[in-house]
């Protein structure tokens, strides 16, 4: 029986930025699952994918797009049925770590400068990238039609939840892979290179010229990688 390939979405994103990805899984017979992600805070969000991957039988492979990378880094820990992780673009944090310290952690994110904030009635902030600047910041390697529909169909992270430390991570105990664009503005590649060696990543694939995004318009690429992770 093949594992459940269970993805999450990050921040600025949807489960339908998963489409292409879901399209060639489903074709390959996996059992998938495209988490909804609230984007709230990490333990939160990590407690709700827990209860997620506790409805699922049979063995998963946790596959994590950027703020997502912080969620199966922490609700897979302690979790035996969680086979591997896949990471892309995404945040591999140690305890105490948070998605803010490490993208800033080597230069060359220019995320902070692209972000629009809006004020909720709890006194938090939502975050989202403008949409006059999402094409190049976030999806360079797709159409500005695709982008464009990414930017209207983005959902907001909380500033918090961008601030919140990790807490003890899953990659200690189970294996990794890591996929990546080498022009990611969010995360540096510096950065990304950084968390897979740290994580002992089993195969680390870097796209010359990819975005934050680069697995939308390189679906293919990041599947060789899930099925990888899939057979161990």
């Amino acid at each position: 029986m093949k594992p459940t390939i269970v993805l999450v979405h990050g921040a600025f994103a949807e489960s339908a930025s998963w489409d292409g990805v879901i399209k060639l899984l489903l074709a390959d017979e996996y059992p998938v699952i495209a988490a909804a992600n609230p984007l709230r805070g990490v333990k939160y969000d990590s407690d709700q994918l827990r209860a997620t991957l506790a409805s699922v039988e049979g063995a998963v492979v946790l596959v994590g797009h950027s703020y997502g990378g912080m969620l199966i880094t922490n609700a897979a820990t302690g979790n035996p049925a969680v086979k591997s992780l896949v990471y892309v673009g995404a945040f591999a944090p140690d305890t105490g770590e948070s998605a803010a310290a490490l993208s800033g952690q080597f230069p060359g994110s220019t995320l902070g400068a692209a972000l629009s904030p809006v004020k909720l009635p709890d006194g938090g902030t939502d975050l989202y990238i403008r949409q006059d600047v999402y094409h190049h910041q976030f999806a360079a390697d797709s159409t500005p039609e695709a982008a464009a529909v990414l930017a209207v169909t983005q959902r907001p992270i909380t500033e918090a939840a961008l601030n919140e430390g990790s807490g003890e991570p899953a990659w200690k105990s189970i294996p990794s892979w890591f996929l990546f664009g080498s022009d990611d503005l969010n995360i540096p590649a510096a950065a990304l290179r950084f968390m897979a060696e740290r994580a002992g990543s089993r195969r680390t694939v870097e796209l010359a010229g990819g975005s934050h995004t680069v697995a939308i318009p390189e679906a293919a690429a990041l599947v060789d990688l899930i099925r990888e992770a899939a057979a161990g």
